[in-house]
């Protein structure tokens, strides 16, 4: 079991499976959410223990497409934790729980800023790595 919360403990969550991946995206939409590090999970391995209802959720507009989930207490991101997808990415931030994964890929690094450097070895892609 993964547990999963907010700053201040009115969102918490857990997982039944570890998430399948982790990756990172250092588009400027990312990084000002405070949800730069994504997990994938399934939407069946999400288990709400309290809170779902100070999840609030910021729609952009053109051209981002997804959704961005944040307490509405604290302001914790928590990636796209509402999506109705199957599978759809999470803060990495917001796991209480140490997981054993290492992030598989940096996506959106044409607008990473100078000042972060990437130092691992994990493949990296200009926009979306390809499907």
């Amino acid at each position: 079991m993964i547990k999963g919360s907010c700053c201040c403990g009115a969102v918490k969550f857990e997982l039944l499976a570890k998430p399948s991946m982790m990756g990172t995206c250092h588009c400027s939409r990312c990084r000002k959410v405070g949800a730069s590090t994504i997990a994938f999970i399934k939407r069946e391995d999400l288990k709400w223990l309290e809170g779902r209802e100070n999840v609030a959720l910021y729609e952009p507009g053109p051209p981002y497409q997804y959704g961005r989930c944040f307490c509405s207490v604290c302001g914790t991101s928590l990636g796209e934790i509402l999506s109705e997808s199957e599978t759809f990415p999470i803060a990495a931030n917001a796991l209480d729980t140490e997981i054993d994964l290492k992030v598989k890929f940096h996506e959106f690094t044409s607008e990473k800023p100078g000042w972060y450097e990437i130092c691992d070895e994990a493949p990296q892609f200009e926009g979306h790595p390809p499907s």
